[in-house]
């Protein structure tokens, strides 16, 4: 069994261009999948992931996640056709709608319908692509003038990758998009939340857009299993506990589809009362241990493994701890992903 596996650049790599050059380049040479930038409210993704492009050879780079308000669907086509023609057609275009705190609080504009503007756009994105005329009239773009991307596109048909988790949302990522990017996924009840929604939309999913990836996001650790899942804990914590609002936060709401009802809304109602590290320190084990995957070299192993049984067909993983550990940490993945 090997999965493959992309690494996600940390925030604060994107400071040290060297050693986030250095780690791209390890990556590659160990044989890891792509290479994947975020955005929230830093630098941008495709900005980092051109300048990784530029620095190797073979090694996919892809966006996780690419901020859909903050652009026009014609602006994130081109910029991705630009930077998957740059890269030689190493691009992974991972979209996602984020929520009301970052959309409406970082770009000013309005948290609406986010189900039906990543569709949109997606449709738009592929039809510029192609090389055809875009001409679309949905219920969010109207785009009628019958213009078309000037310069000819490496691909005619660039991946689509979109994190969701809402099950409307995960319904029309399986139906239209070619990949997901959750985060939790719990690799104990991901099966039993998502797989209703998922089968529902490959129902639906044209024949001719091919397999449909499952990546979740994972933070990683090797090494002492109790180590590793304090610092996963710092991770989730933070996630299910101030990643929004009381009414919208919708990795608290998965957690407690999870299962974990009363554990999850008692993280946010420490974190949003002002005891962060309490919060922290209540987020459970088992959920910790759940959407993480740290241990030693066999216990990875073991966890890489479970993430497969949960449907995972590929992973997206950061390295928590020392970072001068990371480079041990990236060879130890490696060889139990073997």
């Amino acid at each position: 069994m090997r999965l493959p596996i992309g690494i996600e650049i940390p925030y604060t790599d994107l400071q040290d261009r060297a050693s986030l050059i250095a780690l791209a380049r390890e990556a590659e040479d160990l044989g890891y999948d792509c290479i994947w930038c975020s955005e929230v409210y830093t630098y941008d993704a495709f900005t980092t992931l051109t300048q990784i492009a530029c620095e190797t050879s073979t090694i996919k780079v892809g966006t996780n996640i690419a901020q859909i308000y903050a652009r026009t669907p014609s602006l994130l086509a081109t910029t991705a056709a630009s930077l998957d023609q740059l890269s030689g057609g190493r691009l992974i275009v991972g979209v996602g709608a984020s929520g009301p705190q970052v959309v409406e609080g970082w770009h000013g504009v309005p948290y609406d319908r986010p189900v039906q503007r990543t569709r949109e756009i997606i449709e738009i994105a592929r039809t510029v692509w192609s090389g055809q005329k875009v001409l679309h009239d949905g219920p969010i773009y109207h785009l009628n003038k019958g213009l078309k991307l000037l310069n000819a596109g490496h691909r005619k048909d660039i991946p689509i990758y979109v994190a969701s988790l809402g099950p409307k949302n995960v319904e029309m990522t399986a139906e239209v998009a070619d990949g997901w990017l959750p985060f939790p996924f719990s690799s104990a009840h991901a099966r039993a939340v998502f797989d209703a929604p998922i089968k529902a939309g490959l129902a639906k999913r044209s024949a001719e857009r091919g397999s449909f990836h499952v990546a979740p996001f994972a933070p990683v650790f090797v090494g002492d299993t109790e180590q590793g899942l304090n610092g996963a804990r710092m991770v989730v914590g933070f996630y299910i506990g101030g990643m929004g609002s009381k009414e919208k936060n919708f990795y608290n709401q998965l957690v407690q589809r999870y299962g974990f009802v009363e554990e999850a809304k008692k993280v946010q109602e420490m974190f949003l009362g002002g005891d962060k590290a309490g919060a922290i320190a209540a987020t459970p084990d088992e959920l910790v241990d759940q959407v993480s995957i740290v241990g030693d070299e066999a216990r990875v192993r073991d966890r890489l493994q479970a993430f497969a049984d949960a449907g995972a067909t590929e992973l997206v993983v950061s390295f928590l701890g020392d970072p001068a550990a990371r480079s041990d940490m990236m060879k130890s993945l490696a060889r139990a992903n073997a």
